[in-house]
C-alpha cells in the first residue's frame, strides 16, 4: 500500500499581531499593501522564551491524536526547518525528547519553505523501503521571528511563526496515498535569499553580524514569475505521470508567501481558485510550516474527503521546489 497521511495537525503562538501593528511602528500604510497584495490580516509571533520545538510539541500531539497513534508506535521523526533550535545537534532529537518518542529515530531537513513537502516525499521512501517503519512523523516548522531585522517592515510585516505535522504511514485502501512526487533546484538562486551567518561560510563574528547575515537577507531579488512558471510546470509533469487532468484534482496546497503566485497558476492551470485553501488571511508567511498548517486547517475544516485528489506545491529559498499528488485516504 502506498504512503499516505492519516493524521494532521498545527500550532500557531499565543501572540497575534494584526497589520495595524506595522501601520503604528513605521508610521506609513503597510496594511493596504498586505490585504490587497498578500492577503495577510494578521499573524502569530513567537514568545522570547518559545522555541520551534515549542511549537512542535502542540502539533505534532495533535496529528498523532488525530491518526490514533501513540508516542510508542512513532518509528522516525523528521523535522524540516530552516530556524531550528540550534544549528546542532537536530531539533527532530529535542522533539523526540520532548515527545517522549522512545523508539523513533530522527533527523532534521532543510530545503527552506520547501523543507515539509520535500520531508513528505522523503518519508514516504522510507515506508516504502522498509517494513518495520510503520508511523513516520513529519513536521514543518518556522520561528523566523527570531531572525528578523525590524528595520525592514518588507519581511517583518509578512514572515510569521507556526508549525504543521503529519503522521504519515501506509494507506489501507489500494489507489489512496501519493502517488508521484518530483523534486525540483534552481541553485543559481542559493545566495538570494536567507540566513547566512552561523555556518562555515560566514561564522558568527564580530564583521558578520555588523553585516546582519545572522538575520534574514533578502540579498539579491528572484524572479518574481519563478514560481508561477514552474508550479503548472511541475503540476503536469505529476499529472501526466499519474494519467490525470488538473480538472481531476480537488485540493491544491500551495507555499503561501505571495496570493498573487497562487491566483497566477491557478489561472494558468485553468482552475478555480476555491481549489486553493489559503491561510495567509490568518498566518501570515510561515515558510516550512505553511502547507502542513494548510492542510491540517482544511482537515479541520472537514473540506477533505476520502479519495480527493490532492497536489501540494513547494518552493522555498535554494531555490528549491517540491511537487505532490496525493489520494487522500479518509474524511476529515
Amino acid at each position: 500500500m502506498r504512503p499516505t497521511i492519516i493524521g494532521t495537525g498545527l500550532y500557531a503562538p499565543k501572540r497575534v499581531v494584526k497589520n495595524q501593528f506595522f501601520d503604528e511602528k513605521y508610521g506609513r500604510d503597510v496594511d493596504t499593501f498586505l490585504r490587497e497584495q498578500r492577503n495577510i490580516f494578521e499573524r502569530h509571533f513567537m514568545a522570547e522564551d518559545e522555541t520551534t520545538s515549542d511549537m512542535i510539541v502542540p502539533a505534532a500531539e495533535e496529528a498523532m491524536k488525530n491518526a490514533g497513534v501513540s508516542p510508542s508506535e512513532i518509528d522516525l521523526v523528521i523535522v524540516a526547518t530552516d530556524t531550528p533550535d540550534y544549528i546542532s545537534p537536530s531539533t527532530a532529537s529535542v522533539v523526540q525528547h520532548k515527545m517522549g518518542l522512545t523508539r523513533a529515530g530522527s533527523f532534521d531537513l532543510n530545503t527552506a519553505c520547501a523543507g515539509f513537502a520535500t520531508a513528505l516525499d522523503v518519508a514516504s521512501k522510507f515506508l516504502i523501503a522498509e517494513e518495520r517503519y510503520q508511523n513516520i512523523l513529519v513536521v514543518g516548522a518556522y520561528g523566523m521571528s527570531k531572525y528578523f531585522d525590524w528595520r525592514d517592515h518588507k519581511v517583518t510585516s509578512v514572515f510569521a511563526d507556526g508549525a504543521g505535522a503529519a503522521v504519515v504511514a501506509r494507506a489501507r485502501v489500494s489507489g489512496q496515498g501519493i502517488l508521484a512526487s518530483q523534486l525540483y533546484t534552481e541553485g543559481q538562486y542559493h545566495d538570494h535569499m536567507g540566513v547566512y551567518a552561523g555556518g562555515t561560510a560566514y561564522p558568527i563574528n564580530e564583521k558578520n553580524v555588523a553585516e546582519g547575515l545572522h538575520l534574514l537577507k533578502f540579498a539579491k531579488r528572484i524572479p518574481p514569475e519563478t514560481n508561477g512558471l514552474h508550479w503548472p510546470r511541475l503540476t503536469h509533469t505529476i499529472l501526466d505521470r499519474i494519467e490525470k487532468t488538473v480538472d481531476d484534482v480537488d485540493h491544491f496546497f500551495f507555499t503561501q508567501i505571495n496570493i498573487g503566485s497562487i491566483v497566477e497558476t491557478m489561472a494558468t492551470l485553468g482552475q478555480p481558485l476555491s481549489k486553493s485553501h489559503n491561510i495567509m488571511d490568518r498566518f501570515g508567511y510561515t515558510g516550512s510550516a505553511c502547507i502542513p498548517m494548510a492542510i491540517a486547517d482544511a482537515a479541520r475544516s472537514r473540506k477533505l474527503k476520502e479519495n480527493d485528489l490532492v497536489m501540494i506545491l513547494g518552493s522555498g529559498g535554494g531555490m528549491s521546489m517540491a511537487a505532490l499528488a496525493l489520494r487522500w485516504s479518509f474524511d476529515t
